[in-house]
């Protein structure tokens, strides 16, 4: 099928937004808000367009997805589908109604289930506050096929996650390799739904997350303090 012109006035700004990423701005490389409002002169929310297009497994990454961007700059990544072609287009059946919202909430314990942060807490060393939403992450089945669940995730690491996939197969697989021990151990863990971290994998979680120099500072003082 011959891919039509960006630049076709009778296709939404959507479509027209897929095409002109692919055929202007290229896979792999960087664009910002200035030239979407430039491609799209007089055009109303063409930036959020291009953001929909995550919706249909389009990658772009922002600041918070690829460090070397700037705080305007997008990367288009990979395309997704060919909106522009009959019947792709459509947004995905992707509303979540207040009840079933309530219902994940309450099931994962209204927080977010990759860091732990609840809402209204602030992320450490910052004066942002978390919030939490409804995320969709698709879970690699025992059989190998891929089902799409919901789970609560903060604004920092819904952003993140998009698009990685959890392998519940290969959980299942190492936990079942585990020692009785460990699996006990493990069981007591998911029963509570919690772990209390120690204080030294606390310190050790903290210290990951420092730059490299920082890092370098934190090894030179326990070299002065381990014999």
């Amino acid at each position: 099928m011959t891919m039509p012109s960006w630049t076709d006035p009778k296709l939404g700004t959507m479509k027209r937004a897929a095409l002109w990423l692919v055929t202007v701005v290229g896979e792999g490389n960087v664009f910002t808000k200035e030239d979407v409002k430039t491609a799209f002169p007089g055009v109303s929310q063409a930036d959020r367009r291009v953001r929909d297009l995550r919706d249909h497994g389009w990658q772009i990454d922002t600041n918070r997805e690829d460090a070397y961007l700037g705080p305007n700059e997008q990367r288009f990544v990979k395309q997704g589908s060919p909106v522009w072609e009959p019947g792709k287009g459509t947004r995905p059946g992707t509303s979540i109604t207040q009840t079933r919202r309530r219902e994940v909430l309450a099931g994962d314990g209204h927080f977010c289930r990759s860091c732990g942060i609840t809402p209204g807490e602030l992320y450490v060393g910052t004066y942002e506050t978390a919030q939490l939403d409804i995320a969709r992450r698709v879970v690699k089945q025992p059989n190998g096929s891929g089902k799409t669940e919901l789970v609560t995730e903060c604004n920092r690491c819904r952003v993140g996650g998009r698009g990685t996939a959890a392998d519940l197969g290969a959980l299942l697989a190492a936990i079942a390799a585990l020692g009785s021990l460990e699996r006990r151990m493990l069981a007591e863990w998911v029963g509570e739904d919690k772990r209390d971290f120690s204080t030294v994998e606390r310190l050790w979680a903290e210290y990951r997350t420092l730059p490299q120099e920082s890092r370098s500072k934190v090894r030179e003082t326990l070299a002065l303090l381990v014999p």
